[in-house]
């Protein structure tokens, strides 16, 4: 017996990296009977058994040169079975039972035998092979034997898409040449007599070893040699074949094809591992890349809105009033264009903002990554509480412009009627210092001092009526004081003049009085009749002076009952006329009979009435100035009244317009919560549905802009209040901003339900199923479930919360199957359920949404990529090394993907690490939200 272990000293037992392994598994018959064209009763056609011979023995010699021995003629080295046990523990990398010693036949029958036994324990049935024709040298059977091995060790565990092994690697090859000219794999014999096969396999792999463009397809055996001298010397696959052997045949021999083709399979596996992973790998960082750039839309996005709202709130809290009617106008002109046209473009971006992060949150939660956590101060709440500061900050500085135009109008009105008064008052004391001041009664007569004291008194008389005109002058400069009003310097300094000059008056006349009356005694005669006149004649004519102040006085209304009030007056003013014409007449008829006495006495009057210098022209000068007062009084009172019937109307028409559309955007408030609720149909029908209904309310806009064009109208004509309407304009814009925003959140929400079903693969049934779950349990159809209410509904879908599985509850309703468990004992595990809450409610607010009921759901019932894929992914790449270098990512993955990685891995830490090497684990994890890079 000859121990070929020691002949063979240079061979070490043990696992060949060059072997498929110990894998069993699975039944030769299978494979035989689909290689039904090898009839061991007919002989071999010469071609292809002299093809066979060449590929089998070269591919024999492939792994016995790893124990240092090969095969010349393999019919005749296989006969003791030695070589035969030796090969098959190189290729499988198990130990045979110990080879007998000796030369007899029985020795080598045994040893054939051990090797057929090991063949067959690994699930092959070896028909009609016995040891004795291997040891006879059947170059036939022996030519089985060994196809019957190469299928076994070298293309069993070849399977592409759940195939068999000889379709496994047909569509293995038919994929990797399919991008070539010229190469159409349909088969293992005649698809492969041109070469250009071969050399596509290598080109596909290993590019910089064939030039592939220059190959001709009537060119075969420069072809074939080209490949095989490559494959010998780069890729260590042997010349299994000539090239003249597969052109000079009509159809080469499929089982040398085959065989030869699975070498290339094998020198390729490495890289189609590497392919594999590469791809997964290349998948999950094209998820984070395009979060990312998500990530950095959504941050800018809400940096440029906040940004916004902090430009915007300085200007609507800028208060700096204004001094005149017109500069405050025009801030309300801007504020209005404001609201029209800057406003309504951050409306949209607020909404659209809102969106893109709850679609982000989804796309994040679908590829089992971390939520998106926003840098400080741009979370979707603190633009919220912007975008509420900034609505105040609206709300008060229109209040406070609408304030301002109100003070500034009445401060207009107030410091016109100041002037007004101050001229009349001014033009009756001019010249009464110097009048008051004149010493005539030291040198008058007594007659002249009579009536020198009977003028002083008509004088004390017109200046106690003209007290009260001070005392308004006086009471409109404080108000004007009051109200800041811009000119107060002058209104103040104005006044001080009257009031200094009033009690000056008030001096002078005390003092005048005093001296006539030291003189009254001397004083014995006078006119009677003409002191009556200038009695009567001083009030009345006062009463002129006052009735022309009244008639000439300025006034400002907002309503039509103001107005209405001052005709009313007006009208009670023109009936006292008549009786103001015959006192008039009267005081006229008094100076006349003083003419008529003087006259027929023959008496010669001095001159004008010594007591007074009302005269009858004077009289009747401003009777006919009062006559002339009255229309023009009429006329202006009647444009006001127009102008407030004007204003009533605009009121009413507003009004009107706003409680349709006021109850109608309420209406569709209501509708689009009970829509939400009760979605009936498939997500696309509730989808297309709910859009429907958008455009149903985008087409109601103009609705809102004939509201807007009504409002500006009530604005430009100085309206501040509405009695026939509760709806302002802004609670109408503020109510259309929410329709518009609630019925775009639903869209969607439902358009994220149909990412989460496609994504995870859940059924419309399922999705069906949980909403009406969650529909139930919704009470109060708020849109969300407290705990004991998400409780219920896990429950009522068969979800064990104890042990975090479903179970399956036949067809009992949820109340049945929640009264199933309370009375066999059923409790929910607090633990897991706080677990469970922390995952929908992770800001603690005590409510689930329907959106992250259907995430957790989802969770659930689907499987998704995880890091520890990933992790497998790069250490593929890596090869075997518990690190990876840049080098090895440029050359595995796409550019941009590979510096992706090397940006974000940090160095590795490990024993193991050399220069360069980076942490492909801590950034898998960290992908997924486990660690942090």
């Amino acid at each position: 017996m000859v121990d070929y272990h020691a002949a063979n000293q240079s061979y070490q037992y043990g696992p060949s990296s060059g072997g498929n392994g110990a894998g069993g598994g699975g039944s030769m018959g299978d494979y035989m009977a689909q290689e039904d064209d090898w009839d061991r009763d007919l002989l071999l056609d010469p071609a292809w058994e002299k093809q066979q011979r060449k590929t089998f023995t070269a591919w024999c010699n492939s792994h016995l040169r790893k124990a240092g021995t090969q095969i010349e003629n393999i019919d005749e080295d296989f006969r003791d079975g030695l070589k035969l046990m030796l090969l098959l523990e190189v290729i499988s990398g198990e130990r045979l039972p110990k080879p007998e010693r000796g030369k007899m036949r029985v020795h080598k029958i045994n040893n054939v035998n051990k090797a057929l036994d090991f063949i067959a324990s690994k699930g092959v049935k070896l028909v009609s092979i016995g040891a004795e024709e291997i040891v006879d040298g059947n170059a036939k059977m022996t030519l089985g034997m060994i196809w019957t091995i190469i299928l076994r060790f070298a293309i069993q565990d070849i399977s592409v898409e759940e195939t068999s092994a000889k379709e496994g690697l047909l569509l293995w090859c038919q994929r990797k040449t399919a991008p070539y000219k010229n190469v159409n794999v349909q088969n293992f014999h005649i698809s492969w007599k041109d070469g250009l096969a071969f050399n596509a396999l290598i080109h596909r792999h290993r590019p910089e070893l064939i030039e592939y463009d220059k190959l001709r397809k009537d060119d075969p055996v420069t072809n074939l040699n080209n490949a095989f001298e490559v494959a010998e010397k780069y890729l260590d696959i042997p010349k299994m074949l000539d090239a003249e052997d597969i052109v000079g045949t009509l159809r080469p021999d499929e089982k040398a094809i085959m065989t030869y083709v699975s070498c290339f399979y094998h020198a390729f596996s490495g890289a189609q591992k590497a392919e594999t992973a590469a791809n997964r790998i290349c998948k999950v960082l094209a998820v984070n890349q395009e979060n990312e750039h998500l990530m950095e839309d959504y941050e800018r996005l809400a940096s440029d809105l906040l940004e916004w709202i902090r430009r915007t709130i300085p200007w609507l809290e800028d208060r700096v009033p204004q001094k005149t009617i017109q500069e405050m106008q025009q801030k309300l002109e801007d504020f209005r264009d404001y609201r029209r046209v800057h406003k309504p473009p951050k409306v949209q971006e607020k909404c659209q903002l809102e969106i893109n992060f709850n679609t982000l949150q989804t796309k994040l939660r679908l590829s089992n990554r971390p939520a998106f956590m926003p840098s400080e101060g741009k979370m979707v709440s603190d633009i919220n509480n912007g975008w509420q500061h900034l609505e105040q900050a609206e709300k008060g500085y229109e209040e406070w412009l609408l304030n301002e135009i109100r003070r500034l109008e009445r401060l207009d009105h107030l410091a016109e009627k100041f002037r007004q008064k101050a001229s009349i008052h001014e033009a009756w004391t001019d010249g009464k210092e110097a009048m008051l001041k004149q010493r005539d009664y030291e040198t008058a007569t007594l007659s002249d001092i009579k009536a020198l004291i009977r003028k002083h008194e008509a004088f004390e008389s017109d200046l106690a009526a003209h007290q009260d005109r001070v005392e308004q002058i006086a009471a409109i400069a404080q108000e004007l004081n009051e109200l800041d009003y811009y000119d107060s310097h002058n209104v103040n300094t104005r006044c001080q003049k009257i009031c200094d000059q009033w009690d000056t008056l008030g001096s002078l006349t005390h003092s005048r009085r005093e001296a006539l009356e030291k003189t009254e005694k001397q004083l014995e005669t006078i006119d009677q009749l003409h002191l009556e006149y200038a009695k009567r004649a001083a009030p009345f004519n006062n009463w002129m002076e006052s009735a022309m102040e009244d008639l000439q006085d300025m006034f400002i209304v907002h309503t039509i009952e103001e107005i209405e009030g001052l005709i009313s007056a007006h009208d009670q003013f023109k009936s006292t006329l008549p009786d103001a014409d015959r006192e008039r007449e009267a005081i006229l008829a008094i100076h006349k009979e003083a003419q008529r006495i003087a006259e027929s006495n023959h008496i010669k009057l001095s001159g004008s009435n010594p007591y007074t210098t009302v005269t009858p022209q004077i009289i009747n000068s401003k009777w006919e100035k009062v006559q002339q007062l009255v229309p023009k009084r009429d006329q202006a009172l009647l444009e006001e009244q127009s102008k407030q019937q004007s204003n009533e109307r605009l009121r009413r028409q507003f009004a009107s317009q706003a409680n349709i559309v006021g109850p109608w955007i309420q209406t569709k408030m209501e509708e689009i919560g009970r829509i939400s609720i009760e979605m009936n149909g498939t997500l696309e029908d509730q989808l297309n549905h709910l859009k429907q209904y958008e455009r149903s309310i985008v087409d109601y806009k103009p609705n809102l802009d004939l509201l807007e064009q009504q409002h500006q109208l009530i604005q430009e004509a100085l309206i501040f209040d509405n009695k026939h309407t509760n709806y302002t304009m802004e609670h109408i814009r503020v109510g259309w901003e929410q329709l518009l925003t609630t019925i775009a959140r639903t869209i969607n929400e439902v358009e994220n339900q149909i990412l989460t079903r496609d994504a995870k693969g859940i059924s419309q049934e399922q999705m069906q199923e949980f909403r009406a779950s969650f529909n139930h349990f919704d009470k109060d159809h708020g849109g969300a479930l407290g705990p004991e209410e998400f409780k219920a509904c896990l429950i009522s879908l068969g979800y064990d919360v104890e042990n975090d599985r479903q179970k399956q509850t036949g067809s009992m309703d949820s109340d049945d199957f929640r009264a199933l468990l309370i009375s066999t004992g059923y409790s929910l595990g607090d633990a897991e359920f706080n677990r469970i809450m922390s995952m929908v409610d992770p800001n603690h607010s005590g409510l689930v949404t329907f959106q992250a009921f259907i995430d957790f759901m989802s969770r659930e019932t689907t499987d998704t990529d995880t890091a520890d894929q990933v992790i497998a992914s790069f250490k593929v790449l890596a090869g075997d090394k518990n690190f990876i270098t840049a080098e090895e990512l440029r050359r595995e993955l796409p550019p941009d993907q590979a510096e992706y990685c090397i940006a974000r891995m940090a160095p590795y830490q490990g024993p193991d690490a050399v220069p360069g090497a980076l942490d492909y684990k801590s950034f898998s994890t960290a992908l997924y939200g486990e660690s942090d890079l």
